[in-house]
């Protein structure tokens, strides 16, 4: 499930398996943008706080997930 489009509408199937599965893949895309974005704000100078109140998550719990890329 590649396409963005598919995959969301996949997610309100009312097959359990194809909806699990669409939802699985959507968590995965989720993860990937946002550590993209995590990546973009940190070499930009963002601090911790500023990308935990963004992601409305505690800066401990943003540096934890993300302090594996040395910044």
């Amino acid at each position: 499930m590649a396409d963005a489009t598919k995959v969301a509408a996949a997610a309100s199937s009312r097959d359990p398996a194809i909806g699990l599965a669409a939802v699985a893949s959507l968590r995965g895309l989720l993860e990937s943008l946002e550590e993209l974005q995590v990546t973009n704000a940190r070499s930009q100078g963002w601090s911790w706080q500023q990308i935990a109140e963004v992601l409305q998550v505690s800066r401990q719990a943003v540096h934890k997930k993300y302090r594996r890329f040395g910044f």
